[in-house]
């Protein structure tokens, strides 16, 4: 008995201390992580010698499209002569980035700092410029005060020491030769020595890890070497899961990544690095949008440009940055220091917490007369628009609902973000009850603008007021119940977008559309309810269809879409954007019925590296 009692003490003492160490390492972490999570903004650069004939990072080589002997030869023409290190840092701080992760070294094994390791290939050594062009970028971005990120490839499918080489081409088998692999695992740790005694990096960003497991890279190894020259090193997720944070590429998540860090990493055109035939550039308005999306998720965008040979910036890619940093300049509190938002029951529409949790900002996309809240517990004590201070805000708050008006807004040409304020923080209740109405009482109000918008809403959340209501399919012969204090304007909106309401269901769920929508009953056609006047083309995420036909519905102007960010070998859905022509918008509620090839079928998959570019 005495034995069991002693082992039970023990016991005791030990998972006390386990759960103590536990609670120690994770506050250690969140401090560690906290300018990360804040930052909101980093920049990527993708710069080497792909850049001199525009053609796909190290990839167009390990796929063939190009010999490596010919892709290698391109170091010739790598001159850096109008490189100017100090201008870069200055654009990336106007931008409103908090840091900077430059290619240090891509899968084609060139280095852009004066590596010493074994037959290290480097732009000083190798190339036209004759220079280290890493040393004077990483000074200008401390001296900016900006944090720095470097990438490096774990994969170098140049040197002799790593296996793979092509696609269809491998040097040798691992289990057939140990000591070379050894010499590689050497080859790529001294690297990474240089690079954190040298630049002291605040980051580390993987990449290529797919190609080998962990024990191959010797991934925990590793990890101990970079910890012993900064011990509060962040590492991304692509060190065989050794990482602190995730990093989704291209797509924007549907869902909200469940890891409390993470990064979207996201091309400003299709490329990565310079392509000088790329022109599907996103407009600085998708962008501004792609960072709200992003925000209100709880992430951090990654931005990447990509710097031509000369080492000049390509001008379109200057001005998109220059407007994200007038939009984030006017409205930073929104930005940084915020985390993820409130569910999209409680707001049809993007939105983030600031770290106190006592200010709620809602990103409005188009230029509009009111928004809800919904399940909201308690007043705000204040709302106002930043950036607009002279204009007062109408607050209507009733039954756990808050209805916000905007007279004489001043709308900012992106988004505009409105910023709500609390004594304590707010509750948003998960079961809240919504808001019940008869279709008689919404027909006869007279703010017509309210009663669609509700109708609207109501129709979203899956409760369709015009089920035998004497509604017709197509708007005419319609027996609705009229009373003498009937809004004909809402009336003529209902006929005129009767296909959208009758027998339509629930709209798309959380992440897919910033927006409220209504789906036909077969499933074929989604129909979007557009407020007021957008800022920029709609835009859809996360549909796996192919699509038909889009139009406005009601008057049947068929419109045009573009799509970015898909890839034509995955099937990872890219981004719908659709463009409304400003005459051909409804003052009450536009709607945009898009007809699928077939029943509507939704991505909501993690998203994560890209471990293969065809």
């Amino acid at each position: 008995m005495r034995n069991k009692l002693i082992k039970a003490v023990f016991l005791g003492l030990a998972l006390s201390a386990y759960h103590a160490d536990v609670q120690a390492q994770s506050v250690d972490n969140k401090k560690k992580m906290e300018w990360f999570k804040n930052a909101k903004l980093g920049i990527f650069i993708h710069w080497g010698i792909y850049s001199v004939n525009g053609i796909s990072e190290s990839w167009s080589f390990f796929n063939n499209y190009i010999n490596h002997e010919n892709y290698m030869k391109q170091l010739t023409g790598f001159s850096a002569s109008d490189y100017k290190p100090g201008q870069w840092a200055e654009l990336i701080k106007e931008s409103g980035a908090k840091y900077a992760v430059i290619t240090t070294k891509h899968h084609d094994g060139v280095s852009l700092w004066n590596s010493k390791a074994e037959k290290a290939i480097t732009i000083s050594g190798d190339s036209a410029a004759g220079k280290d062009v890493l040393t004077p970028f990483i000074s200008s971005l401390k001296n900016s005060g900006l944090k720095t990120g470097l990438y490096f490839s774990l994969p170098d499918w140049s040197h002799p020491y790593y296996d793979i080489n092509t696609r269809t081409k491998k040097r040798y088998e691992l289990r057939n030769e140990p000591e070379r692999w050894q010499n590689f695992i050497t080859y790529y740790q001294t690297q990474l020595k240089e690079l954190s005694s040298q630049y002291h990096p605040d980051l580390l960003w993987f990449d290529g890890d797919w190609e080998h497991t962990s024990e191959e890279w010797k991934s925990s190894g590793t990890l101990d070497i970079l910890k012993q020259y900064n011990p509060d090193i962040i590492i991304n997720s692509r060190l065989n899961n050794h990482g602190d944070y995730d990093t989704p590429e291209q797509g924007i998540p549907v869902v909200a990544p469940s890891n409390p860090y993470w990064e979207l990493c996201y091309t400003i055109n299709d490329s990565w690095g310079y392509q000088p035939h790329d022109n599907h550039y996103k407009t600085p308005n998708m962008i501004v949008r792609t960072l709200t999306d992003v925000i209100s998720m709880g992430g951090n965008l990654l931005l990447d440009i990509g710097p031509k040979a000369d080492g000049t910036i390509p001008q379109k890619q200057v001005e998109i940055l220059k407007n994200l940093g007038r939009w984030v300049s006017k409205n930073k509190q929104a930005v940084y220091e915020t985390d993820r938002g409130i569910p999209f029951e409680n707001y049809k529409g993007k939105s983030a917490l600031s770290n106190s949790k006592k200010t709620l900002f809602l990103y409005l996309e188009e230029a509009k007369s009111i928004t809800k809240v919904y399940g909201l517990a308690t007043k705000p004590s204040s709302a106002k628009i930043i950036g607009d201070s002279k204009t007062i805000v109408g607050i209507d708050y009733k039954d756990k609902t808050l209805t916000l008006r905007f007279p004489n807004v001043k709308f900012d040409q992106d988004v505009t973000v409105v910023e709500l304020t609390f004594d304590e923080p707010p509750v948003f209740l998960k079961d809240f009850e919504t808001e019940k109405y008869r279709l008689s009482d919404l027909l006869d109000q007279k703010d017509s603008q309210l009663a669609i918008y509700n109708l609207a809403s109501t129709l979203h959340n899956g409760n369709n007021l015009f089920i035998n209501s004497g509604l017709t399919h197509d708007g005419l012969n319609m027996k609705l119940p009229k009373t003498s204090q009937t809004n004909p304007e809402t009336l003529q909106w209902i006929s005129r977008h009767a296909e959208a309401l009758f027998d339509t269901e629930k709209g798309l769920p959380e992440g897919h559309y910033a927006g409220m929508s209504a789906i036909s009953k077969d499933r074929q056609t989604l129909y979007l309810f557009v407020e007021g006047e957008p800022t920029g083309p709609i835009a859809l995420k996360g549909i796996k269809n192919g699509i038909a036909r889009i139009r406005v519905a009601g008057e049947g102007t068929l419109l045009n879409y573009d799509l970015y960010n898909k890839l034509y070998w995955s099937d990872r859905p890219g981004i719908i954007y659709i463009d409304i022509p400003k005459e051909r918008l409804d003052k009450n509620m536009t709607v945009i019925a898009v007809l699928l090839d077939k029943p509507l079928e939704l991505y909501r998959e993690k998203i994560g590296a890209i471990e293969s570019n065809l």
